[in-house]
């Protein structure tokens, strides 16, 4: 029998529904774990314990009158610390606002505490949200629960950490850049991006920001795929001024078996590399929906240059992150950019004459003009095109989210890092293409694990599919999990 801590938020709700226990009982039992575990892994930063336990006492009493809140009825979770949450900090990692008290939750947060969520604690996160870490100045560094030497991914590290060791029993993320898929990859949990726009952003934002940035998503991380749906729906649809107009009526999946589906398989590309044991868990699940007599295909892609459209998806993404900066550290870029075009013009400089990298790549997109921008857009737009026509033909894509396992910790300034892909040395942003498959399109992408690496840690592969289809990619994941593809715990957290 699954471990308490560890079950789904769904199997979680249904015993609060049967009463085999209380909302207040199990909020108690994971602050206990919380009280327990936590210190080692540093997952949840910011505790809430007096309010969730009033309001898993209105939960209780709700369930007493025969009143059903909804799908989380009574479920305990946490949510990363990028979230309004009335009462409490929102710093995202930035020591700029450790200080800043939210002053009302966020629209997601409004709805999955009408959904029935008790929500007791936020998550840790990277400076800005932007490594594929979790460590900042001002709540320190989150540890891998599989292995504490290493990361658990970011920016959603926190989140993912605490629902690996049975900390909490629902999350929800954001990504731009993998940062909700990649920690689910790395701590073996369940992770969704869902469509852009799908869900809702708002107060998922520094202070006083209402517009949604170009590519940011929010969306769930569970220990089931059942779990990501329900994430969904609930976190899902128009705000209250686009719900004048627009509703959310997402196609559900019409396909009951794996041999009912068509889908691509990628397992690898010259110029973003990926370990042979993460090729491996493409082909094993490629063996599995073959095996189930589905169809797949290893050559079909759409009908695009893959390195155009990871020069497209930079171009929208180094801009949208730099538009979150500090007037401070915005003129430090302005700055850089000034010494480099010095350089150019064969003026004098201090800039190293090896400027011509890949930081240099990255600062001219970063200050890159509106008209850039736009044509850059435009390139985006031709990509979802491509990407429309080829799901017309094929259900989804089976692919990696990341070149390794989860890697130690690293600290040092982004342009030293650099990660082992086998025995190749390769430098640390390069793997981010195989988020920005997804993100730079709007579609939806789905993480399921699939097992343990030799060295012990967990590997997850995403699912890719086309723009709302968000019921269909988790509906594969759903049957993969029967297969066998599905949560399993670490041992070092018992009850």
């Amino acid at each position: 029998m699954t471990q308490l801590s560890y079950k789904s938020a769904n199997e979680l709700a249904q015993m609060i529904l049967n009463k085999e226990i209380s909302s207040s009982e199990l909020l108690e039992y994971y602050i206990s774990r919380v009280e327990k575990f936590n210190p080692d892994i540093n997952a949840i930063i910011v505790k809430d314990y007096e309010n969730a336990k009033l309001a898993a006492l209105r939960a209780d009493d709700e369930l007493s009158k025969g009143n059903i809140m909804g799908p989380l009825h009574g479920v305990p979770m946490t949510i990363k610390d990028s979230y309004d949450l009335a009462g409490t900090v929102t710093s995202r990692g930035n020591p700029a606002l450790k200080n800043n008290i939210a002053p009302k939750d966020a629209l997601s947060i409004e709805r999955l505490k009408s959904a029935g969520a008790i929500i007791f604690g936020k998550t840790n996160v990277p400076y800005n949200l932007a490594d594929f870490q979790s460590y900042n100045d001002i709540y320190g560094t989150t540890n891998n629960p599989w292995d504490l030497t290493r990361s658990p991914g970011g920016s959603s590290g926190g989140s993912a950490a605490a629902l690996a060791a049975g900390l909490t029993g629902f999350e929800t993320g954001s990504d731009i850049g993998g940062s909700i898929r990649n920690p689910a990859h790395f701590c073996g949990v369940f992770g969704h991006k869902p469509t852009w726009g799908l869900l809702p952003p708002r107060g998922h934002a520094a202070p006083n920001v209402l517009s949604q940035s170009d590519l940011t998503v929010i969306g769930p991380l569970g220990r089931s795929a059942q779990d990501l749906e329900t994430g969904v729906l609930v976190m899902g649809g128009p705000d209250e001024i686009d719900g004048a107009g627009l509703k959310m009526d997402l196609e559900k999946p019409n396909k009951t078996s794996l041999k009912d589906y068509k889908v691509a398989a990628w397992t690898n590309l010259d110029f973003a590399p990926v370990n042979q044991e993460t090729q491996s868990r493409v082909n094993n699940i490629a063996e599995t929906i073959i095996k189930n007599k589905g169809i797949v295909d290893f050559e079909a892609k759409p009908d695009f240059d893959f390195i155009e459209s990871m020069d497209t998806y930079a171009s929208l993404l180094h801009p949208t992150m730099a538009s979150r900066s500090s007037e401070e550290d915005y003129q430090k870029l302005l700055d850089k950019l000034e010494k480099i075009e010095s350089f150019d013009n064969n003026k004098s400089t201090t800039l190293d004459p090896t400027h011509d990298s890949q930081s240099a790549y990255t600062l001219k997109k970063q200050l890159s003009s509106l008209r850039d921008y736009n044509m850059a857009n435009e390139k985006r737009t031709h990509l979802r095109w491509a990407w429309h026509e080829f799901f017309k033909e094929y259900d989804a894509v089976i692919a990696p989210i990341m070149a390794t396992d989860a890697i130690e910790h690293d600290h040092s300034a982004f342009g030293d890092r650099t990660i082992m892909v086998d025995n190749d040395e390769r430098p640390y942003f390069e793997q981010i293409f195989w988020a920005g498959l997804a993100i730079a399109s709007y579609l939806p992408s789905t993480v399921i694990p699939t097992g343990l690496s030799k060295k012990g840690l967990p590997i997850g592969i995403q699912i890719i599919g086309p723009q709302y289809g968000d019921l269909k990619t988790i509906g594969l994941a759903k049957l993969l999990e029967k297969e066998g593809y599905k949560f399993q715990s670490p041992d070092s957290y018992p009850d």
